[in-house]
């Protein structure tokens, strides 16, 4: 999440929003957004309603959820997503803009 923190502009510059979604409930996410000053979205997922619906991979031996990102449209159509094999898998952020981009020039 730093590293989206870090390059939070950037995603600002291509007209899109980051939106975390987490396991914890409204007041972890609140004080971790608030110490960590997160500028971004954060969303408690408490039930994994969210997660559920995105098909997001939950596995006890990896510590937990296993992370997954995607870039949806303002149509909500999915454009990019990706599935983490591991805690550490995480797509860089350059990737992603580099989505944004290819989008944006289509």
């Amino acid at each position: 999440m730093a590293q989206l923190r870090q390059d939070y502009p950037e995603f600002i510059k291509r007209n899109a929003e980051i939106v975390t979604v987490g396991p914890d409930g409204p007041n972890a996410f609140k004080r971790y957004w608030q110490n960590e000053a997160i500028p971004y979205v954060g969303l408690a997922d408490i039930g994994n309603k969210v997660s559920d619906q995105y098909h997001q991979e939950v596995n006890l031996l990896k510590l937990g959820r296993m992370p997954a990102m995607f870039v949806i449209d303002r149509q909500g159509i999915i454009r990019y997503q990706h599935y983490g094999k591991s805690m550490s898998d995480i797509p860089e952020d350059t990737a992603i803009l580099k989505v944004l981009d290819d989008l944006g020039s289509s």
